[in-house]
């Protein structure tokens, strides 16, 4: 063996080895610029290390650039169609009617898709075979939920029930289909009314741009159709808040959250943009808290 020459010093690692265990910085592209989207930017703006704000797209592009002229990485702004192309990670914040515009393209080029609006995926099962395929994926985050570790952990073994209520400002409830529909008024009620009782199938039809975390749960238990879900317009709260139980031979446990809505978007609570922040973070971290 070869001595060492007296005043050497000892050789780190290589740099090259160094840098096969550094990973590589992740390109995040944003489809759609709304309550949402813009807040993951501006968290992707101030730094996150191992990600990289490189393109965002909504409907109106004007204002999108508008909005996206503030942020130091200059992202650059696209119509939809040519989002895809341009990252490993695609971020869809859109309208349910849009959802199948960006998510089919994204995972049929291998893309990691991160999806708000979760509902949509009951009514595009095939998502799952797609990612596979093309070896993509879709990250549910926990958005304005809360225990969707513990609802996982218990459909390793047996779930028996699932329901959830959820109670909103009558404001963050008014134009849903489901109303509509059925002639259900909730401007100027003076005490709680009850809108909706049923499965989270059909709580995700009727109310698509406000009950996304019932397809949360129900895809993290025991599905659409057995999930229960009950849907209030109350006129004393202030704050979007859903209840849950679980019975499950593992546990019985009950969970609730109250979430400020979005200035922006009252139906859309703020913890759901940190929330997809928060799962953007864990895809790049070495150490990961929770299932």
């Amino acid at each position: 063996m070869a001595k060492r020459k007296p005043g050497a010093a000892l050789k780190p690692r290589s740099r090259a080895r160094a840098r096969r265990k550094a990973a590589p910085v992740l390109r995040i592209a944003i489809a759609g610029f709304g309550a949402i989207g813009k807040v993951v930017a501006l968290k992707l703006d101030e730094g996150i290390p191992g990600l990289r704000l490189v393109a965002v797209s909504a409907r109106d592009l004007a204002r999108a650039r508008a909005a996206a002229s503030t942020l130091k990485t200059n992202p650059a702004v696209v119509p939809l169609e040519k989002l895809p192309a341009l990252a490993d990670i695609v971020v869809e914040c859109l309208p349910a009617a849009a959802f199948a515009a960006i998510a089919e393209p994204a995972l049929k080029l291998g893309r990691t898709l991160v999806v708000i609006t979760v509902g949509a995926l009951l009514n595009h099962p095939h998502l799952t075979e797609l990612a596979l395929r093309h070896g993509g994926r879709i990250v549910v985050p926990t958005g304005a939920l809360i225990g969707l570790d513990a609802v996982r952990a218990a459909a390793e073994g047996e779930i028996r029930s699932v329901r959830m209520i959820s109670r909103k400002p009558p404001k963050g409830l008014a134009g849903a289909p489901h109303l509509v529909q059925n002639g259900i008024r909730v401007e100027g009620i003076a005490a709680p009314l009850k809108v909706f009782e049923g499965s989270a199938r059909d709580a995700v039809l009727g109310f698509p741009a406000n009950v996304n975390v019932a397809a949360a749960l129900s895809l993290a238990g025991i599905g659409p159709d057995r999930t229960v879900i009950e849907v209030w317009a109350d006129p004393g709260i202030d704050r979007n808040t859903h209840s849950i139980e679980v019975e499950a031979d593992s546990a019985r446990f009950s969970m609730t959250i109250a979430n400020v809505p979005s200035e922006e978007n009252p139906r859309t609570g703020k913890i759901t943009a940190l929330s997809v922040v928060a799962a953007l973070r864990k895809l790049v971290s070495p150490l990961r808290i929770g299932t």
